[in-house]
């Protein structure tokens, strides 16, 4: 196919750079080619941030990027970048920072303007080819910036030192007077509460977002103090979600958000990482309630997993699309005719249980699959046996399912990055050894070894794979998500080979992005190129902040080795961050999640006996069904005790004395130092967990 315009985007490997390499926009890639002709021609840069599964990017480039007009004007006044944001985070976090600190607001497409020295001084988000939505039209805002820096400097000096003084003080984190106590953990959490839709689950109005670090505090206050009403909110945010249109009834899988607040009508691109955040909080659901909803949600989703985004070898691909034949949502919904026609006398229960009418219940007389009733209430409707409803249900699920197989499915960009594929190896790992699924477990094995293959170099991570390449260096995201993931994985498999990895990653994490002067952890290591700020990562936004899982992994492995270092770099970080805890709960859930485990302390299980030995696993089973939220679990072979405990020096002196009950599978569980008796029944063990349970 011959194209009329053709730019330096064509040499990339990322998807999003690559749609965007035959538009008539004389493209650069983020590097000092297009830094130096900016300066060379006194021009400023336009630096435009997406990804290739978001909506409105597409939107933009096909109004604007494409269009002849528009593309003169940028290339005539500005040097123009195109970065996708989920190569190069740093950028993001930098640039969406200062879009907030101008507006209030961020999001996807990012449209910033710089200096030939990178210095922000204006930007938006999505612009209109012309004024609408409220919102300046692209040309009058091209026209208007570039006039701007040529005739009014003075103005663009001012903007620049307000948003550098904007970034220092994001940047900056000092210790707050008070005590790291329960009393955050109250505070937070019913700061949660006050936030949270009773009616509908979740938090706020519309757009709707899952927000998976928030419902996971909410299940762990209701773990420490024993209130059912946060178990409550937890229970209606996952079954909501799990029921409306934002979940993938037929193939499994969450799409990105609901853009109503009863979660009916998705943004329809789905990611690696709301998946990968969501399996874990249906397993743990489906461990506090053994309510089948909620694993059948968690197999769903890994059967997703699994079919659509995994990479041959090992590792998990980035994203979905919301569009398929350039219309948002084409490939998910359903008219009512076309339910009728492949269903036929099945159809009106089909229908029924998912709301499918002529009208339709979206635009354009189609339908969202989503849950009005329960199987209960559907048999009593229909004057038929459960059992038969449910039957017909599942064989309509199977039909429609096979058919959308036969349409033009959304396009799947193919990179492989370290950080997504941490945060789904933890949801892996425990899919293994909630549901002993062993295709998970199979899963957890080649994604790790696929990581250490090719995005492992020179004891380095790197970021980015894709088409062979592995690129970029790693950012603190890769080396959190993926040292918390190891230390999951060692706590399926007890491979001590996972646990050194982590162990490794750790250290290179605190020699790579620790803050000496101040504390905390940069998100750039110190090997990367410099840019404006050296940002750090606090807030959680759609992924938890490296922050948070670096500073709960270090307390993980101080609670393994004893090591104090872990302990003194993990406590500095939650004295840093005392006052966002207090002040800003919302933001910082899963930093929410690590004070609770720094309080609380994990319970130390150990279970001496032969991995494959049935009496092993019927206590292991026993640990996996009961939902424990801070523990470190190892088993141990008494053949190889003495190579174990080298490892894991800590626990040598948890194990002082203790040894195996009349040969059999031994389990003791320890807090602080203080451990139960030995026990080898899986009952008796089941009975003294509960116990624990608030």
């Amino acid at each position: 196919m011959s194209h009329a315009h053709t730019n330096r985007l064509i040499h990339e490997t990322s998807p999003y750079l690559l749609q965007h390499a035959h538009n008539p926009v004389d493209w650069f890639t983020w590097g000092p080619e297009a830094f130096a002709k900016a300066r060379t021609e006194n021009k400023p840069v336009l630096l435009s941030i997406g990804y290739s599964a978001c909506h409105w990017c597409h939107v933009m480039e096909h109004e604007s990027f494409e269009n002849a007009r528009i593309a003169a004007l940028m290339n005539e006044h500005f040097v123009s970048i195109k970065v996708d944001r989920e190569e190069r985070p740093d950028l993001d976090h930098i640039y969406q920072s200062v879009v907030q600190l101008l507006s209030g607001q961020g999001g996807w497409p990012l449209t910033m303007f710089l200096t030939p020295e990178q210095e922000p001084f204006y930007g938006g988000t999505y612009f209109p080819p012309e004024e609408r939505y409220g919102r300046a039209g692209f040309p009058r805002v091209l026209t208007s910036v570039a006039e701007a820096y040529h005739r009014r400097p003075d103005d663009i000096s001012k903007s620049i030192q307000q948003i550098r003084d904007g970034l220092a003080k994001l940047s900056t984190l000092e210790a707050t007077p008070g005590d790291l106590s329960p009393d955050l953990l109250t505070n937070a959490a019913r700061t949660l509460g006050q936030n949270f839709d009773m009616v509908h689950g979740g938090f706020g109005t519309q757009p709707k977002f899952p927000n998976p670090s928030n419902v996971a505090c909410l299940l762990r206050y209701w773990h420490a103090s024993g209130n059912e009403n946060f178990l409550h909110m937890a229970k209606l945010a996952l079954r909501k979600m799990a029921s409306g249109g934002i979940y993938d009834h037929l193939g499994g899988g969450f799409h990105r958000y609901s853009v109503d607040d009863r979660w009916l009508v998705p943004h329809f691109e789905m990611m690696l990482y709301d998946n990968a955040q969501l399996l874990p909080l249906y397993l743990h659901m489906y461990q506090i309630t053994h309510e089948t909803f909620y694993a059948d949600v968690a197999r769903e989703t890994l059967t997703y997993l699994l079919r659509e985004m995994r990479h041959p070898e090992g590792g998990f691909y980035a994203t979905q699309d919301a569009d398929s034949e350039g219309e948002e949502g084409k490939f998910f919904a359903w008219t009512k005719p076309e339910v009728d026609g492949l269903l036929g006398d099945a159809a009106r229960l089909f229908a029924r249980y998912y709301d499918v009418t002529s009208a339709g219940n979206w635009e354009h007389g189609k339908n969202i699959l989503h849950l009005t009733v329960s199987m209960e209430q559907l048999a009593k409707m229909f004057n038929q046996p459960q059992d038969e409803v449910a039957a017909s249900i599942t064989a309509g699920k199977a039909t429609l399912f096979a058919v959308r197989e036969q349409r033009i499915k959304p396009f799947r960009d193919e990179k492989i990055l370290t950080s997504w594929n941490g945060l789904l190896l933890s949801g892996l790992a425990l899919a293994a050894n909630v549901l002993g699924d062993a295709s998970a477990l199979h899963a957890v094995h080649d994604t790790i070894a696929f990581i250490q293959r090719h995005m492992w170099r020179d004891g380095l991570l790197l970021s980015v794979y894709k088409d062979g390449q592995a690129k970029l260096n790693g950012y603190l995201d890769d080396y959190a998500f993926l040292a918390a993931a190891l230390l999951d994985a060692f706590e399926a498999t007890f491979e001590l080979a996972y646990f050194a990895f982590a162990q490794q990653l750790a250290q290179t994490m605190l020699a790579e992005f620790w803050d000496e002067a101040q504390g905390g952890f940069f998100f750039t290591g110190t090997q990367h190129e410099t840019l404006i700020e050296r940002s750090k990562s606090v807030y959680d936004q759609a992924i938890p902040s490296g922050t948070s899982v670096a500073t709960t992994t270090l307390l993980r492995l101080y609670h393994y080795t004893g090591t104090a270092a872990y302990l003194q770099h993990a406590e500095q970080v939650l004295r840093l961050l005392r006052r966002h805890l207090e002040q800003q709960p919302f933001g910082v859930g899963s930093l929410i999640s690590t004070l609770d485990f720094s309080l609380h302390k994990p319970q130390e299980i150990v279970v001496i006996g032969a991995l494959g030995a049935a009496d092993t696993q019927a206590l292991l089973q026993a640990i996996h069904q009961r939902y424990i939220p801070n523990k470190i679990l190892i088993q141990i072979d008494p053949q190889r005790l003495t190579t174990t405990l080298e490892a894991l020096p800590l626990l040598r002196d948890v194990l002082a004395g203790k040894s195996q009950v009349d040969g059999k599978a031994t389990v003791y569980v320890c807090h602080n130092f203080a451990c139960s008796l030995p026990m080898t029944e899986p009952e008796a063990l089941t009975a003294l967990l509960a116990r624990h349970t608030a």
